[in-house]
């Protein structure tokens, strides 16, 4: 059996983390856990509270966990931006023997911006209103960069296509060589 690949996203909100998660699972046929959805479906009326999101990122851990433990690759798609979050998640990993790769989705901070506070971007995440400006520096001012002792792929997201996500998995060995 094939060791299992734990991808998580990094990245500014609208950096284009999960357009990137969706190629990915498209391309390895990794599940995709989408955080954002995810939310929506357990909450109709979300929130956003510290103990919300506790409850949300304790579920998604979990079936991260049994979805690793049963041999299937996940794309965990939401704003690892903080070092501890992606420790503890490669940590879950490694206790599966599954392999985990970042994936820094890096864009623009104006262009993330642009993007994150349109109401395009709200509609797409089933927000109910665009991100506020104050938000958008409020999380993406918390980003940590990777640290030496993780594997990261990194991607720009300027133009984010098939191909371009195609060639970072294939030039890291995640797929084979055309």
């Amino acid at each position: 059996m094939k060791k299992p690949v734990l991808y998580l996203m990094l990245g500014y909100p609208g950096s284009g983390k999960t357009t990137t998660a969706t190629i990915i699972s498209e391309l390895t046929g990794a599940v995709h856990l989408w955080a954002d959805k995810t939310r929506n479906e357990r909450y109709p009326q979300p929130t956003h509270s510290h103990q919300e999101n506790l409850d949300l990122y304790d579920y998604l851990n979990e079936l991260t966990s049994k979805l690793l433990a049963n041999g299937k690759s996940v794309v965990f798609d939401t704003g690892f931006n903080f070092y501890k979050d992606r420790k503890r998640l490669r940590q879950i990993a490694a206790r599966h023997g599954a392999a985990t790769w970042i994936i820094w989705v890096q864009t623009d901070n104006n262009l993330a911006r642009k993007r994150a506070t349109h109401p395009t971007h709200a509609k797409r995440n089933t927000y109910p209103q665009a991100m506020p400006a104050e938000q958008f520096e409020r999380i993406s001012g918390t980003l940590e960069e990777p640290r030496s002792d993780e594997s990261v792929l990194a991607i720009s997201g300027m133009a984010i296509s098939n191909s371009s996500v195609e060639n970072l998995l294939t030039s890291a060995g995640v797929l084979p060589g055309s």
